[in-house]
């Protein structure tokens, strides 16, 4: 769902700080916070809001998104990077709490709603999606990756000539469509599990999806995919407005402070590190064809 992969750094040691408690490093204590298991910095209250929902930050996703939000409902999401981002803006903003809203990736970017603060779900900032809502400063680097069945041999040079299958309302889908043209229909599918089911089970032969979320699917299935290559897209993910957000320049502020200080450097490290398993740097890179 969404677009791409970030280049991160895998190997920083962080300490966590646990934030129900919710006592940052040199900012004010807020008794009420609550933000599961996410480590929180920065000091509470600094920047002002005007929530859908006092005393809370609404946001939006879509589920699953294993290392983004690590949880299937709502409900149950205590961290992950997305999860802990959002945290870190709403403490920042004096809000003690998360108000999760879990929708179809093809609605979160579409305009249709305003009834949320703000969306997070690996949402790559295009030109199209532009005119219908608000995006902050891109907070990830983003790629597109391959991924087949273990065994198989798929490459640059034959993947036009598979079945290819896309996440549904994904830039991965655009690109697949309109930039590879593959001479076999391509399939979009709802959400990722019934995306890489559909690999396992042969209905498909390759996904082409971002790859911040296939790097996690070979140690989940027990090495029955792989990661062959990823193409560069030179785009990056966003956080999603409303569009006309009142919100939107402190809501850039704070995303700004958490680039610029560190903080979602730490969050990649704690948890995409280890959702990926490996560094995406070293998986090769793929170039279309320009005969295609």
């Amino acid at each position: 769902m969404r677009a791409a992969a970030a280049i991160v750094s895998l190997a920083v040691s962080v300490a966590l700080i646990v934030a129900t408690s919710a006592c940052d490093d040199g900012g004010s204590n807020s008794s009420n916070a609550r933000y599961g298991d996410c480590p929180i910095s920065g000091h509470h209250g600094e920047f002002q809001l005007s929530p859908r929902t006092a005393g809370a930050l609404t946001v939006k996703t879509t589920l699953p998104a294993p290392g983004w939000w690590n949880g299937d409902t709502p409900d149950s999401i205590k961290s992950g990077y997305e999860y802990c981002m959002a945290a870190n803006i709403a403490y920042r903003s004096g809000l003690d709490r998360l108000e999760v809203q879990n929708a179809p990736f093809p609605e979160v970017v579409s305009g249709r709603t305003k009834d949320f603060d703000l969306a997070l779900a690996q949402i790559t900032i295009t030109p199209e999606r532009s005119k219908v809502a608000d995006f902050s400063p891109p907070y990830l680097s983003s790629t597109l990756g391959v991924l087949i069945r273990d065994g198989e041999k798929i490459d640059e040079g034959n993947i036009r000539d598979v079945r290819i299958g896309v996440a549904e309302g994904t830039t991965g889908e655009e690109f697949v469509k309109k930039r590879l043209k593959p001479t076999k229909p391509v399939t979009a599918f709802a959400n990722d599990p019934e995306l890489v089911t559909a690999l396992e089970e042969g209905r498909i032969d390759a996904v082409v999806h971002d790859t911040t979320i296939l790097l996690a699917y070979p140690q989940k299935r027990e090495s029955r995919v792989r990661l062959v290559g990823q193409y560069r897209t030179d785009q990056g993910y966003g956080a999603l407005y409303p569009k006309g957000s009142p919100d939107k320049d402190e809501l850039d502020r704070i995303i700004r402070q958490l680039i610029d200080d560190g903080t979602l450097t730490k969050l990649s490290a704690v948890y995409l590190g280890a959702a990926f398993g490996q560094d995406p740097a070293k998986i090769p890179y793929f170039t279309v064809d320009k005969g295609s």
